[in-house]
């Protein structure tokens, strides 16, 4: 992945929800650039980063992608690129609006999500 990426990600994040107070990100190379940190600054994103090696700074997300690698990812025998954007765009959705999370009260995280932007709103 590079800063380019990354920041067009970012970008098109912006484009479809509000504006975060904080970012969080590790000491990736694609992080870490010009670019990227320019961009944040740009838009006053206070930038937040783990410390070097410390995936533990950011267990919420490092959390996440064990269980999009476990219950997606390593179980699928996606045979392209195209398939695997698919498959996790599915996934993704499932993950989001269809599947109840013990950790928030068995509700949906879309539902939480956007009940918080009507309360913030």
């Amino acid at each position: 992945m590079d800063a380019t990426l990354a920041t067009d990600v970012l970008k098109e994040a912006l484009l479809k929800y509000p504006k975060t107070k904080i970012f969080n990100l590790d000491q990736g190379s694609q992080y870490t650039s010009y670019e990227h940190t320019q961009f944040l600054k740009q838009h006053d994103i206070q930038i937040s980063m783990n410390g070097k090696g410390r995936s533990i700074d950011n267990i919420m997300i490092e959390r996440f992608f064990r269980t999009l690698k476990h219950g997606n990812i390593y179980i699928s025998d996606y045979q392209s690129i195209k398939e695997l954007k698919e498959g996790v765009k599915a996934y993704m959705y499932k993950y989001n609006f269809k599947r109840f999370h013990s950790a928030i009260g068995y509700k949906k995280p879309m539902n939480m999500y956007l009940e918080y932007l009507k309360n913030v709103g």
